[in-house]
């Protein structure tokens, strides 16, 4: 994905961070895809979680082609800087990552399976990168907001680990994280893929499967 030369691999204070501004670079969008309000309101019942595993330009197609799915948007949490722009999180000194939204409905797709694509398509052990793609916005993230939430990612990450461990590989970095400020992107980055079909997707997985719900899926 492109952004600055700078690559920051160390994860900025929240008091050398990024002033930011009072208002959202992004407040009302209707989905490309579905034609749906992004910002709600939402079915009743309906859940939403955070997920950062690289360039969100890829990671929030796997999830809007999801059934189940309500509405995804791509944007910035697990940072301090109020409203940040692209540019500033590129420079790591607003401390966030890049993330989808994830609005589903637990009746048509349980979370487990959301955990499954998300564990499945990135690799979440690599620290401050993913593949080529180099910087502090790019680490793995889970922002749950809800109790069982917590409790599935959890679970489901030990689960994982073991399984990474078998194929050698290292110690999972995924930080799990509840209810993180989500602050929208800007509507270019908005299901960039369904706008530029040919465009860059950096996501790659381990290829170790994830039994995270007690249903193997198993992966070439």
């Amino acid at each position: 994905m492109f952004g600055t030369s700078e690559k920051k691999t160390t994860l900025v204070t929240e008091e050398t961070a990024l002033p930011g501004r009072p208002e959202p670079v992004l407040a009302t969008a209707t989905h490309f895809v579905s034609k749906r309000n992004m910002f709600g309101p939402y079915p009743e019942g309906a859940e939403i979680v955070y997920f950062g595993m690289g360039c969100f330009w890829g990671a929030e197609r796997l999830f809007w082609e999801l059934d189940g799915v309500w509405v995804t948007a791509a944007g910035y949490a697990g940072g301090y800087t109020k409203n940040p722009v692209y540019e500033e999180v590129c420079t790591g000194q607003t401390g966030h990552a890049e993330v989808v939204m994830v609005v589903f409905e637990p009746a048509d797709l349980s979370f487990d399976r959301l955990l499954r694509t998300f564990w499945e398509a990135h690799n979440p052990t690599s620290g401050m990168r993913q593949g080529n793609d180099i910087g502090t916005q790019y680490r793995s993230l889970i922002g749950h907001t809800t109790e069982a939430q917590k409790s599935s990612a959890e679970r489901s990450l030990r689960l994982y680990q073991d399984n990474l461990g078998k194929r050698g590989f290292g110690k999972i970095t995924t930080e799990i994280v509840k209810n993180p400020a989500f602050y929208p992107a800007e509507e270019y980055h908005q299901q960039y893929l369904a706008k530029n079909p040919a465009g860059y997707c950096g996501l790659k997985g381990t290829g170790v499967s994830c039994e995270a719900a007690g249903e193997p899926q198993h992966v070439g």
